[in-house]
């Protein structure tokens, strides 16, 4: 197995592995951005492209920045000083500035598609690996990396179509055990495996949150509001 390979193997613990990589490339990248190029006029001409970064990586930035003694919100500030200038001078015009893409949005969605497709590539190796291990891929990088194998693989794709099932049948059946351990007659704490599944369960649904998933989702056109309204 080379190096990639291996990566993509670490990965593979509770959850989804491609979401696990991802979320690690984004805080990475995030933090990269406040170390070493708040200043840097190319970093900061994205920021103004995209009037800052996007709500889900803004957010981000900033929790990071506070959670960081060695960080602190003074990068933060910087930049986006410079972001809401730029913005009030345009209204000052009379331009109301468009919202481009952001940028580190873009870079975790090329991320997931590199990520996706290694996977593709070494899917004789990692199905093993897949299959012994507590991962289950989340619905978006399981129909992507399917999807994939479908052209290149079918035989591998069926395989993982029917081991992808097997381990979401398991987490359904301890998700049903952790609300059993609910009731009053039962007798037995919840174990770490069924406290656990809630989570797994939505992440194996929804992936975990990074910049394309929330992305993807912003993307839709459903109804707005609560179902029951």
């Amino acid at each position: 197995m080379d190096l990639i390979g291996m990566y993509l193997r670490d990965a593979m613990g509770d959850g989804c592995p491609v979401c696990r990589i991802l979320r690690k490339y984004e805080e990475s990248g995030i933090e990269t951005i406040l170390y070493e190029h708040v200043n840097d006029p190319g970093v900061r001409e994205k920021f103004k492209e995209s009037l800052g970064l996007c709500t889900h990586h803004a957010w981000k930035t900033l929790r990071e920045a506070y959670s960081d003694p060695l960080l602190g919100p003074l990068g933060v500030a910087i930049i986006y000083r410079d972001v809401l200038s730029e913005y009030v001078a345009s209204l000052e015009r009379g331009r109301t500035p468009e919202e481009g893409e952001c940028f580190l949005c873009r870079l975790v969605e090329e991320k997931e598609t590199s990520t996706v497709e290694a996977f593709a590539e070494r899917i004789e190796e990692l199905l093993p690996e897949y299959r012994n291990s507590e991962s289950i891929l989340c619905r978006r990088h399981y129909e992507m990396l399917v999807s994939i194998l479908q052209r290149t693989n079918p035989q591998a794709a069926r395989m993982l179509e029917s081991l992808q099932l097997e381990k979401l049948r398991v987490l359904e059946k301890r998700l049903g055990s952790f609300i059993d351990k609910f009731d009053y007659r039962a007798r037995e704490k919840p174990t770490k495996e069924e406290i656990s599944s809630l989570p797994l369960a939505i992440e194996a649904l929804k992936g975990l949150e990074t910049g394309v998933t929330v992305r993807k989702r912003g993307k839709g056109k459903g109804r707005r509001g609560f179902p029951w309204r």
